[in-house]
């Protein structure tokens, strides 16, 4: 399965709206974003729920995403980051819109261990008119806890026509 970014509409949002309500259908629309997204798919993450604005993603802990301390990686970190931004933009983005990450800031609070979930809130504007938004990550730990803060700063603007 495989979604393709450059086509009428919003590819995001149609597959997760057909896949999130049956079994597995999570598990294969996190695995298409990632093949959409090369390397996005490296860290194995599953989008746990898309809405409107909101995005929760789940990063398992495992011995590819960790350094030297035994902690997640700091590059892990930041890929779920970007990817939980990026999926809450693109669901909720109108259908000729798109958009790129033009910057990150990220704030690393503490040692990230064991599986991390990136959650995501975000105003995503009703048109394609070109424009920045920022678009705020936190990443928590299984306690809860702040692990990373990010701002993805995010170029909206209008599909290329034809």
């Amino acid at each position: 399965m495989r979604i393709d970014l450059d086509v009428p509409g919003n590819p995001v949002r149609t597959m997760w709206d057909r896949l999130s309500w049956i079994p597995g259908g999570k598990t294969l629309f996190s695995r298409a974003i990632g093949r959409a997204a090369r390397y996005t798919g490296s860290i194995r993450a599953k989008v746990v729920h898309l809405e409107k604005g909101r995005a929760e993603v789940v990063m398992p802990d495992r011995p590819a995403v960790r350094n030297h301390l035994r902690s997640v990686h700091a590059v892990a970190l930041a890929n779920l980051a970007e990817l939980t931004g990026n999926v809450a933009v693109a669901y909720t983005l109108p259908d000729d819109a798109r958009f790129i990450v033009a910057g990150m800031d990220l704030e690393y609070v503490k040692k990230a261990r064991g599986p991390i979930t990136g959650r995501c809130e975000v105003e995503v504007p009703p048109t394609s008119e070109r424009q920045q938004i920022d678009v705020p990550v936190t990443l928590h730990d299984a306690s809860g806890d702040v692990v990373v803060r990010a701002t993805l700063r995010t170029l909206v603007g209008p599909k290329k026509k034809g």
